[in-house]
Formats: structure tokens, C-alpha cells, sequence
């Protein structure tokens, strides 16, 4: 980031630094030492929040707003209070940099894209931009802060719900792999954009369809989205309604799913843990529109009458699923494993 001044008479830089001030709706004052010593914020710890931000090391340039100075004071604020240990106000800053920067990467390759593409005779693409951001800003802002505080609501609610039920107190989620069966072999022969509107058709379906039963989307990885679930037979209806529906999709592969159930580390929104390796192993030997679950899993399909306890048990008019166990295998990683085929009540396995 450069001085606001060292613009060498650019047009396109210059557009760039009022698109700059537009947005963040202040000049540039600070060096980065300045800022730190106006936020009455050690150098060193100013440092940690700005990179954990993502946000690259400037030198000395000034280029650091009043804004910069308000979010740094507020960080230390919050580890002076006790609110937050320091360790603690960096993954704030993490993951809320690392979150928003994937969010305003598609916000403005989807805007500019599609709203410059006519470009007006005379005119850069640098400058329709200008008053297009001017137009969304307050408007982006504001359905951001409606979005975080409907999302956190949601997530309060359900850790205060679940106080007293040891399945989510103790960690323990179903955790879901749905993966495009052959989709490498696919990008090979598809054009980019064709490619982009089959991955964006695949997360958008998947998306609504995971947040529509209850369940929580973590990551979407382009041919594979990975969503978990406090309660296994949502997990286990989400799974197979996404097989049903994408097998209606002609222009999307088949798929597969692969899921677990056991004890899950989340941190900054993602999930780790054997629980999440066992449920990608199992996606990857799942053959297409078909779902595999781990013992665990069925055991708690089983428990909770949402499916007949064994394979012996004949399927009753109260149970939702079948479960048939398939030839133990080895897992890389994880030894020998005994998948089950999951499947509607009614249904062949």
C-alpha cells in the first residue's frame, strides 16, 4: 500500500484512491507506528491484530485512517477489559478478516463483473466502479450487519437450547462430505465459465437445500461441500435429499456422501477431528448417489428409532431409514472401518 500522494499521475491509481476513500470513508493519516501510538497499542501487538487480519505489512507508509486507529483501540480494549485474552482477540481478528475477505472477493467479482461489462463510451472500467460502490455500500453494509446478528442469534440460541443435552455439550456432531463423483475428469473438457456456473449451481442447490432442514453449511471446496448437524437423523435426511435432488440436476454429476458421527474440535467456523477424516474417508470409497455412514452413525439412527436396531430387525412404519451394512475395509489412517449403506424406509439398500 502506497502513499496517498505516490500515484505518479495514474488515472487508474488514482480512481483506486478515491474507490479507497469512498469506502472507508477517510483519508489516509497514519503511518502504522502512528496508529499504534494513537490507539494507545504496543507496536508489537498492533502488528499481531493487523496480520492476523490479513492485512500486509506497509513499512511506513501513511495509509492508516481513523478507522484503522478505532478498530485497533477497540481490540486492545476488549484484552485491557477481560473480556477477551489477547490469544483470543487475535482469532477474532482471524477469523473476522479471513471471513470478510472471501466475502468482499465475491462481492466485487460479482458485482463489477456483471455491472461494468457494458462499459459507457469514454469511460474505464476504474470509473463505473466508483459510483456503483457508492450505490451498494450502504446498502451491502447494512444486510451484512442484519445477516451477523440474524446468524449469531441462531447460534446462541441453539448453545443455549442445548445446555443440558450431553450429545452437543460434549462436541459430539454428525458430520456430512457431499462430493461430485468425476467432476476432475469434467473441469478437463468444460469452458471456465461453464465450469464457474456448474460449482456455483452445485454450492448455491446444496447451500439451501443443508439450511433449509437445519443444518450448518462449514466450507464449500468446489466439487465437495462439508455441513454438519447436532441431530443425525437431520443429517442423515439432509444427505439423502441432497442425492435426490442433484440426480434430478442434468448438468451436475452424480454424488456421493459420506458421513460420521463422534466427537468434533470446531474453531474459527471449522471442524476437525477423526470424526470429520473418518466422514471425508468414507465420501471417497461411497459409490455415486449412494450415502455411507460410520458405526457411530447408524448406532445413533438406531437409538433414536429413526431407523430399526440391526439389520435384522424388520423396517416398522415409525422407522425413516435402512441401514445396510456393507464388507469391512481398510481406511488410510484410520484401520478397519464397517461402512453402512444408508437409505430411505421402503427402499432397496
Amino acid at each position: 500500500m502506497a502513499d496517498e500522494g505516490d500515484n505518479d499521475g495514474k488515472p487508474d491509481q488514482t480512481v483506486a484512491l478515491d474507490l479507497e476513500r469512498l469506502i472507508l470513508d477517510a483519508p489516509r493519516k497514519y503511518t502504522p507506528y502512528q496508529a499504534a501510538r494513537a490507539a494507545g497499542v504496543p507496536m508489537e501487538l498492533a502488528t499481531r491484530f493487523w496480520r492476523a487480519m490479513g492485512f500486509p505489512d506497509i513499512g511506513q507508509s501513511r495509509a492508516l485512517t481513523d478507522g484503522d486507529v478505532i478498530a485497533l483501540r477497540r481490540l486492545a480494549g476488549l484484552v485491557e477489559s477481560g473480556l477477551l485474552s489477547e490469544s483470543m482477540a487475535i482469532q477474532v481478528a482471524r477469523s473476522t478478516g479471513q471471513t470478510t475477505a472471501r466475502l468482499a472477493g465475491w462481492q466485487m467479482d460479482t458485482f463489477l463483473d456483471n455491472l461494468t461489462q457494458s462499459v459507457e463510451p469514454g469511460l474505464t472500467r476504474a470509473e463505473v466502479a466508483y459510483p456503483l460502490v457508492e450505490l451498494l455500500l450502504p446498502e451491502l453494509e447494512q444486510f451484512l450487519v442484519y445477516v451477523w446478528r440474524r446468524q449469531l442469534a441462531a447460534v446462541t440460541g441453539r448453545v443455549v437450547q442445548a445446555a443440558e443435552d450431553t450429545e452437543i455439550t460434549s462436541g459430539r456432531l454428525a458430520v456430512g462430505f457431499a462430493d461430485l463423483v468425476g467432476f476432475t475428469r469434467l473441469s478437463r473438457r468444460l469452458e471456465e465459465e461453464e465450469l464457474g456456473e456448474l460449482v456455483e449451481s452445485f454450492e448455491n442447490t446444496c447451500s439451501d437445500l443443508i439450511a433449509g432442514f437445519g443444518g450448518r453449511v462449514v466450507k464449500t471446496l468446489g466439487d465437495e461441500i462439508l455441513f454438519v448437524s447436532e441431530d443425525p437423523a437431520t443429517a442423515a435426511e439432509i444427505a439423502l435429499s441432497l442425492v435426490e435432488r442433484l440426480a434430478k440436476e442434468d448438468t451436475i454429476p452424480a454424488l456421493r456422501v459420506g458421513m460420521a458421527f463422534g466427537t468434533v474440535t470446531s474453531r474459527m467456523g471449522d471442524v476437525f477431528g477423526t470424526t470429520v477424516n473418518l466422514a471425508s474417508r468414507l465420501t471417497s470409497i461411497a459409490p455415486k448417489d449412494a450415502v455411507l455412514l460410520d458405526g457411530e452413525f447408524a448406532q445413533a439412527l438406531e437409538q433414536n428409532g429413526a431407523a430399526a436396531p440391526g439389520p435384522e430387525t424388520p423396517v416398522g412404519p415409525e422407522h425413516r431409514f435402512h441401514l445396510q451394512p456393507m464388507w469391512r475395509r481398510p481406511v488410510r489412517g484410520l484401520g478397519l472401518v464397517e461402512p453402512w449403506l444408508l437409505s430411505r424406509a421402503g427402499q432397496l439398500g
